[in-house]
């Protein structure tokens, strides 16, 4: 029998087969399609519970199958996975369609529409019923029929190029390893990176050490490996996926997916992609998002142009005549431990996996009175998962929780949160949801346990406040819930966690040597606050760099006549470049945030969110870092609320004012 046909709480990894998805999809797609039937079909009068309320609760077992199915996709994929991955798509861009473009449901929820204001709604309701609303007609539901063909089309080609794309990215990381047999080229790198490139080695029978483009192998080399020609080759090879001419070849993929995401855009009634995309943001439209970048490179790019040149002067030390990208990491590095004495290798044994995490839980029980107890009750997709039951301080039930932390070959590079199963409430009982939160960190070696840059333990903050959204969602409704808000909402709660690593009274929660259990010492904490605007400007200037490029992509009114991926993303990165061009590198063509994930039109989203942390920080700093009122004003008014209200309401009712630009400037260092 077909796990995934039978009802069940917790995904059920272990009795998993390949085979079982497919079958599973269709199944789901077809009792889905029976449940829109009854609605479509029923000669009760359209009431908000009838019509809206019946078509957001259909086709859960179809959500549940396809969350499972898409997030092993990701984590634990092999060749099988992904040939299904390519041939569910379809299926299930047309079941989607089906919805959206059905005249009949369209005609019902169009009627309860045109009568809201009579119908005593809640402001959830309202949301939700704007939303299906919204989800028809940027779906076609006022087009011909010939339209909604080439809709159907359109939509169809997209889901394909984009898991295209995806697989080419993860076939070009896996398919590059540097295999270094003389320890003398290994000059400068950490005990603990030599260790990890020597156990990938091992494990392909091979002698010496094996570097990969798996961030958790990349990074270290850029950063610490003295030899330039072997920095260089590294930075080539990572600047060069999926832009080799070959198969997997992301050029044409891009510009397919751009000039089809226009005109849909076009069929829709829209200008452009990113037009259609931000009239659902907090940012609104392509003029807003582009002021707001601008307006920021502006002031970072002094800043940026100075620290580049103190940066290009240093390495001049070690005849370093022209500056290059394989430079920035290792100079970046030597520089900072100069200025402020601080070395990331110093910091590493203070910050180990676990406890980073117990300490994670504890700023989660001391804000939110949450409890995580690592269970073994609960199936997991791989050994490497831990299984957690959280509860509140009354021991109620609140969420499961998945942690995925070491990369392998079926996970993709990176780092993430996702759900197996949303929160809603329906017949009086609280459904709660199963949340999960995938990384890819050093593993532990036969000496060493998991040890953490600190830019790792950022992540993970990052990824767990993700987590905390999802966790403490309360509503009704499973699309209005956790991180189902505007896109450029949706980084606020992560980002904002990740201010809890500078502080000293947070620190001393986690940060223990993992040999002498003492705590981190005040004066390196005091380093890491120094140096956490070190080279701002660039940093800056780097993540405006791919929200122009992204803008560029998806606002241009003459993409189809871009023939050249190379030359228009060089045309875009003018205004913020730092370092020589090199022909034979490529960002856009693995680029998968905006070309595989959501982030299309909204890369943007990360400096808008910073905007928003930085503000509400600054509050939880005047009142203090755990203080239970400014906590509970947050859990309630952003954490819990999912997308039920417009953000900007959310945001001013806990912070009591709109955010201000001028906290991330500060923050930043860069205001004057």
């Amino acid at each position: 029998m077909n796990p995934l046909l039978k009802s069940f709480d917790t995904a059920p990894f272990s009795q998993l087969k390949n085979e079982h998805f497919k079958p599973a999809i269709i199944v789901g797609i077809k009792d889905a399609k029976k449940d829109v039937n009854c609605i479509v079909t029923s000669i009760e009068k359209p009431t908000f519970q009838n019509v809206v309320e019946a078509l957001e609760f259909s086709g859960m077992q179809l959500s549940r199958v396809s969350s499972i199915f898409f997030n092993l996709n990701s984590a634990e994929t092999n060749e099988e996975i992904q040939k299904i991955a390519q041939e569910i798509s379809p299926l299930l861009s047309e079941f989607s369609n089906d919805i959206r473009l059905n005249k009949q449901l369209f005609k019902k929820v169009k009627t309860i529409y045109d009568q809201k204001e009579k119908l005593n709604l809640t402001s959830e309701q309202t949301t939700l019923l704007d939303n299906q609303y919204k989800m028809f007609v940027r779906n076609g539901a006022n087009l011909t029929d010939n339209e909604k063909e080439e809709l159907r089309e359109i939509d169809t080609k997209l889901a394909q190029l984009s898991l295209k794309f995806g697989e080419n990215v993860l076939a070009e990381t896996n398919a590059y390893e540097l295999h270094i047999t003389d320890e003398n080229q290994l000059k400068g790198l950490p005990e603990g990176a030599k260790e990890a490139a020597k156990l990938i080695a091992e494990q392909n029978d091979k002698k010496g050490w094996i570097f990969t483009l798996d961030y958790p192998s990349y990074i270290p080399f850029m950063t610490y490996i003295e030899d330039r020609s072997l920095r260089k080759k590294m930075a080539l090879e990572f600047g060069a996926r999926a832009f080799k001419k070959n198969e997997f070849d992301n050029q044409e993929v891009v510009l397919e997916i751009v000039k089809l995401r226009f005109e849909r855009a076009n069929l829709l009634g829209y200008k452009t992609h990113a037009d259609f995309v931000l009239e659902e943001r907090m940012a609104e439209n392509p003029q807003k998002v582009m002021t707001f970048l601008n307006d920021l490179l502006t002031k970072a790019k002094p800043a940026a142009m100075r620290e580049f040149e103190q940066l290009s002067n240093f390495a001049k030390k070690d005849g370093i005549d022209t500056f290059q990208k394989w430079d920035s990491a290792y100079y970046s590095e030597k520089l900072k431990k100069q200025l402020f004495n601080l070395d990331e290798e110093q910091l590493k044994p203070y910050f180990k996996l676990e406890n980073i995490l117990k300490g994670v839980f504890t700023i989660a029980n001391k804000l939110y009175d949450l409890n995580f107890e690592e269970i073994n009750t609960i199936d997991k997709y791989h050994k490497d998962v831990t299984t957690y039951k959280v509860t509140d301080n009354g021991a109620n039930f609140i969420a499961y929780f998945y942690a995925d932390f070491f990369p392998r070959k079926g996970k993709r590079n990176g780092a993430w949160m996702t759900s197996y199963k949303s929160q809603w409430r329906k017949d009086g009982e609280n459904s709660r949801p199963h949340i999960s939160i995938v990384c890819n960190f050093t593993k532990p070696t036969d000496t060493k346990p998991s040890l953490l840059t600190f830019n790792e333990v950022t992540t993970l903050f990052h990824e767990f406040g993700h987590a905390l959204h999802g966790l403490l969602a309360n509503t009704t409704y499973p699309s209005l819930s956790g991180t189902s808000v505007r896109w450029d909402f949706v980084e606020l709660p992560s980002q904002v966690l990740e201010n809890w690593c500078y502080e000293k009274e947070a620190l001393d929660l986690f940060a223990r040597h993992y040999e002498t259990g003492e705590s981190i010492p005040i004066e390196l904490v005091q380093k890491i606050k120094e140096s956490s605007n070190f080279l701002e400007g660039m940093t800056t200037m780097r993540q405006l760099s791919f929200g122009l490029l992204d803008m560029a992509w998806h606002s241009e009114t003459n993409i189809k006549e871009v023939k050249d991926v190379k030359t228009f993303e060089k045309n875009a990165f003018d205004e913020t470049r730092l370092f020589p061009d090199v022909s034979t590198n490529c960002m856009s063509t693995a680029f998968s945030h905006i070309f595989q994930g959501g982030y299309s039109s909204g890369y943007y989203s990360y400096k808008w969110a910073e905007v928003l942390d930085a503000d509400a920080f600054e509050y939880f700093k005047e009142t203090g870092i755990f203080n239970k009122e400014t906590a509970k004003k947050f859990k309630e008014n952003v954490l819990s609320k999912g997308g039920t209200e417009n953000p900007m309401k959310l945001y001013k009712i806990f912070r009591g004012k709109e955010p201000s630009v001028d906290a991330l400037l500060k923050r930043a260092g860069l205001l004057k």
